[in-house]
């Protein structure tokens, strides 16, 4: 087996998914899925609904074990003791590696009963074992960054849809995590509201943080992405710099897919 944490491309890979596989019943969701994320990078996963890209995120988190394959963060094997073994990680354990990776939901699963600042620090304090000024001070920081201090003792219902994906966003930053994972962040949005979320995506690209991005805004996949992974039927079906996947896709399967967006 490659060495995880060798990368391809120009760094070292934080992420690498080496040949997945996820079945529900009879439905084959994702065949044999391999890919890489390397450090300070953006790969965007594209595809028809239905494909299997939340699938992957969510085995990719452990969120879905995969009958199948092997994912990576780091020399860390997800899910296992070490990259050998079949003993299962403890659940301390593996929340020890998910504190690693920054997920942010489609539908923002933030905590209904606490504040956007206990929102952001309740992780840190009880997973990191954060003091609670320090976790106060850090999601503070987060949420000027994200343009939202001053709600910071308002509950979820009292936020638009836009700015509850951005509290999301700042509560997976507050963990410090080696890759962030977004599984269609804007798809539950109005077209109001997805502006202000891409814009945040987008400064956090240009920081070098290394994404992993499920989506269907051709327009931020098109500018920000480092790479296109297009996903149809469970498989991988093509790879590439997006400026090549979007202008002369190598499959009439991704030149479908355009088409429809009317992207090309």
């Amino acid at each position: 087996m490659t060495d995880a944490a060798d990368g391809d491309g120009d760094g070292p890979a934080t992420l690498r998914v080496l040949g997945l596989t996820k079945t529900f019943g009879d439905n084959i969701v994702l065949d044999g899925v391999s890919l890489s994320v390397n450090k300070g990078k953006t790969v965007c996963l594209l595809g028809p609904s239905g494909s299997g890209k939340s699938t992957l995120l969510r085995c990719v988190n452990w969120l879905e074990r995969p009958d199948q394959g092997a994912i990576f963060l780091g020399p860390t094997r997800v899910g296992f003791r070490n990259a050998g073994s079949r003993i299962p990680m403890t659940a301390r354990e593996l929340a020890q590696v998910r504190a690693r990776m920054g997920m942010v939901f489609q539908h923002f699963n933030l905590w209904p009963h606490l504040t956007v600042l206990e929102n952001i620090i309740e992780a840190p304090m009880h997973v990191l074992r954060r003091p609670r000024d320090k976790a106060v001070h850090t999601a503070e920081t987060l949420l000027k960054r994200v343009g939202l201090i001053e709600k910071r003792n308002d509950f979820p219902s009292r936020l638009s849809g836009g700015q509850k994906q951005r509290v999301g966003i700042a509560r997976a930053l507050a963990m410090e995590p080696e890759v962030l994972l977004f599984d269609e962040p804007t798809s539950a949005l109005d077209p109001e509201t997805v502006g202000e979320v891409i814009a945040v995506m987008r400064t956090l690209s240009t920081e070098g943080r290394t994404m992993l991005v499920v989506t269907h805004e051709m327009q931020f996949a098109r500018e920000t992405a480092d790479e296109i992974v297009f996903i149809d039927r469970g498989r991988i079906v093509e790879k590439s710099a997006p400026q090549l996947f979007f202008a002369c896709p190598h499959t009439e399967r991704a030149r479908q897919f355009l088409q429809r967006y009317s992207v090309r």
